[in-house]
C-alpha cells in the first residue's frame, strides 16, 4: 500500500490562531488556492482511494484532489483532528492564561480534563493503520486529515504504542503531502514528510510574473 497523508488547506481558525481541534472551520480564500495548488500535484499521480476527515477545513480541501482524480472524498470521522475539548477555539495565549499547566506538554497531550487521551490516540492510529492495510493492500490511498493527527501517526509508525515518550519532531505545513509504502509484511518506508513544492512552485512562477510586470 501506498499511503498519502494530507494536511488541510489554510483554515479560518489557523489563519486567527485559534486552537481547533474539532471545531468546524472552513478554509480561508489562501486555503482554498492552496488546495487547488495540491490538486495539481495529484493531477499524475495515482490514486484508488481518497479519504477525508469529516471536519470541513479537511473535507474542502480533499474534494479539490478527488475533482482532478474523478474519484469520490470518503469521510472518516476517525481522521479528525485530536480532540481538545476546553482548549478548542482559542488562541495559544488565552489557553496558557486559564489553563498555566498546558506549558509544560504538548497541547495535544496535555492532559486537561476533557481532551483525548493518550491511550484514546493509541486506539485511534491502531485502528487508521489497520483498516487501510486491511482494505487496501496494493493501493494507492490519500487520507486527507490535520496536522496534529499526522505527526502523531508517524510517531505511532515509527514507535508504536510509545509514540508518546518521545519528542515529536515533525512539522507539517498546510497541505503538505507525507508519503508513506508498506511492501508485503516488511516495514514501512517513508519517502517523504510535509512536502509542499506545488505551493514552492507557485510562489516561484507569481514572483517571475511579477518580476516581468515591473
Amino acid at each position: 500500500m501506498k499511503l498519502y497523508f494530507i494536511r488541510h488547506g489554510e483554515s479560518e481558525g489557523n489563519k486567527l490562531g485559534i486552537i481547533q481541534g474539532w471545531k468546524d472551520f472552513s478554509l480561508s480564500n489562501e486555503g482554498k488556492q492552496q488546495a487547488r495548488y495540491l490538486s495539481d500535484y495529484f493531477q499524475h499521480k495515482q490514486l484508488d482511494y481518497i479519504y477525508s476527515s469529516d471536519l470541513i477545513r479537511a473535507y474542502e480541501t480533499a474534494n479539490e484532489i478527488a475533482k482532478v482524480k474523478n474519484i469520490t472524498p470518503h469521510k472518516w470521522d476517525k481522521l479528525r483532528e485530536i480532540n481538545l475539548g476546553p482548549l478548542e477555539g482559542k488562541t495559544r495565549e488565552d489557553i496558557y492564561t486559564q489553563y498555566p499547566q498546558a506549558k509544560e506538554r504538548t497541547l495535544l497531550t496535555s492532559g486537561i480534563m476533557g481532551t483525548e487521551t493518550v491511550e484514546e490516540i493509541t486506539a485511534r492510529c491502531h485502528y487508521i493503520l489497520e483498516q487501510m492495510r486491511t482494505a487496501h493492500e496494493g493501493k494507492h490511498v490519500a487520507l486527507v486529515a490535520h496536522g496534529g493527527l499526522i505527526s502523531i501517526a508517524l510517531m505511532f509508525i515509527l514507535f508504536g504504542d510509545d509514540w508518546h515518550l518521545h519528542h515529536r519532531p515533525f512539522q507539517i505545513d498546510n497541505t503538505s503531502v507525507t508519503f508513506i509504502e508498506w511492501k508485503n509484511d516488511r516495514k514501512p518506508i517513508i519517502h517523504y514528510i510535509n512536502k509542499t513544492t506545488h505551493l514552492e512552485l507557485q510562489d516561484q512562477e507569481l514572483t517571475a510574473f511579477y518580476n516581468k510586470e515591473a
